[in-house]
């Protein structure tokens, strides 16, 4: 009898206006609250629905400040102090203690490095400084020669690292590089938090990697602009509505070199030890873990238009990618990605 009455438009909107009455004579109606700053080399942005019982802005932007202290203090490859750059710097055969986070980026990083035939690799930080993309490099952007480029080659493989208990351990001198995966793992802390707050709506962003779950409290959902892979200027390519999914791009076209006419991109293919020389611009994944969809967007932008391609359908992910193609650009997308977002419009 409940169910059939609420059928009834009359009686439907006389209670959504009781409702509002309801919430306004109480002082309080959901409205969007929002705040950011500069976070990881970049900034961060956090959108969420307010709600009874939520804290106020201010104690909000206080813990995902606090988060992004403890992800600094313990993943940076721009402190010296950091924990992972204390482990870099420790010779072969050290084993350190390590935090859940640390090693929780760890056993991730195997699992892609695993599952993607080694196109995944933690451990390409001094390959990163030689040919002048990483931390420690001298700030010069230039082929580097075949001895010093053997000479890394010899530091690097992800299959020298090991966990043992709650200790990180390598067999040799290598470093760990968690820029691939920290920023997705950071937004998957960030919401963790918003959660236990009492947030159930909300888009949060850091360096670019996202997640939105919920509706705005006109019923609109979160969208998203997908950017075009254009160096000269900021270009929308596709329009999504996201609700519950992680978002991340990867590409070619922001950080790079040009050396006799050869493009020299910041992603590197562990396989030659050398940045990708192929024709996919960029590649956008979404994934219920905005941390996957951060290391799988680097897996498929290293295999490349067609091995990511097969990839990506084989295994089941929403992916949508960009290829140069003369002196222009063509999308393709997993069947797994139009199922999700095919309602949500293209530009």
């Amino acid at each position: 009898m409940i169910a059939t009455a609420l059928k009834q438009p009359a009686l439907v909107a006389a209670l959504a206006a009781t409702l509002a009455a309801a919430l306004v004579s109480c002082g309080f109606s959901e409205t969007v609250e929002e705040f950011g700053g500069p976070a990881q080399g970049s900034t961060y942005s956090v959108k969420y629905v307010s709600a009874r019982g939520v804290p106020d802005k201010a104690t909000l932007k206080a813990d995902v400040q606090a988060i992004f202290a403890e992800v600094d203090e313990q993943m940076s490859t721009y402190r010296d102090d950091s924990l992972i750059e204390q482990f870099n710097r420790a010779p072969a055969g050290t084993c350190m203690p390590m935090p859940a986070g640390v090693l929780q980026l760890i056993e991730t990083g195997n699992a892609l490095h695993r599952d993607s035939g080694g196109a995944f690799d933690l451990t390409l930080e001094p390959l990163l400084d030689l040919w002048g993309f990483g931390p420690r490099g001298n700030g010069e952007r230039v082929v580097p020669d075949a001895e010093a480029l053997q000479e890394v080659r010899g530091r690097i493989g992800q299959e020298h690292l090991h966990i043992d208990g709650e200790r990180l351990c390598k067999d040799i001198d290598l470093q760990v590089d968690f820029n691939s995966i920290a920023a997705g793992y950071t937004v998957d802390r960030i919401i963790a938090r918003l959660v236990e707050r009492g947030v159930s709506s909300y888009l949060v962003e850091a360096t670019g990697e996202l997640k939105a779950v919920g509706r705005k409290p006109d019923g609109q959902p979160w969208r998203i602009a997908l950017e075009a892979p254009r160096d000269d200027q900021r270009a929308i390519q596709r329009v999504i509505e996201l609700d519950g999914y992680g978002i991340s791009t990867s590409g070619d076209y922001r950080n790079y070199f040009e050396e006799q006419g050869v493009r020299y991109s910041h992603t590197f293919d562990p396989q030659t030890a050398a940045p990708i020389q192929h024709t996919l611009a960029a590649v956008t994944v979404a994934a219920p873990s905005t941390l996957m969809a951060d290391g799988l967007s680097t897996v498929l932008l290293v295999l490349g238009p067609d091995k990511g391609f097969e990839y990506a359908e084989r295994e089941g992910i929403a992916a949508f990618f960009v290829t140069r193609e003369g002196d222009g650009f063509v999308t393709r997308s997993t069947a797994t990605f139009e199922q999700l977002f095919a309602a949500g419009g293209k530009q």
